[in-house]
C-alpha cells in the first residue's frame, strides 16, 4: 500500500478517537452534578478522578498514539459513577437496578 492510504487511515482512526474523546469530555462535565451530590459513595467519586488524573497524566500503562487506554478507563469510570448514581438516588430518572430486573423478567 502506498502511503497516502495509510495516512487516510491514521486521520481517520484521529478523528475518530477525537470524536470519542470530546463525547466523554461532554460526559465528564455532566457527572460534575453526581459528584457534588452526597449520595453517592466516596469510592466512586474517587474511581471517576483517579481516572481523570490517569486521563492527564504523562505516564501511560500502554504507550499508544491513539489514547485508547485513557478512553477506556474514563470509560469505565464514567459508567462506575453512574451506576453508583442510580443506586443512590441521585439521579432521579435513571432506572434502578430493580427495575432492571423487572423489566427482564417480563
Amino acid at each position: 500500500m502506498d502511503n497516502s492510504l495509510w495516512l487516510t487511515v491514521a486521520v481517520v482512526l484521529a478523528v475518530a478517537a477525537a470524536g470519542t474523546a470530546a463525547v466523554l469530555l461532554v460526559r465528564v462535565f455532566r457527572a460534575r452534578k453526581i459528584l457534588l451530590d452526597a449520595g453517592v459513595p466516596l469510592r466512586s467519586k474517587a474511581l471517576f478522578w483517579a481516572a481523570v488524573v490517569y486521563t492527564i497524566s504523562p505516564l501511560d500503562l500502554v504507550p499508544d498514539p491513539v489514547y485508547l487506554d485513557d478512553i477506556g478507563v474514563l470509560l469505565v469510570a464514567l459508567r462506575a459513577l453512574h451506576t453508583a448514581a442510580a443506586r443512590s438516588g441521585a439521579l432521579p430518572n435513571a432506572p434502578t437496578e430493580t427495575d432492571l430486573l423487572g423489566r427482564r423478567r417480563r
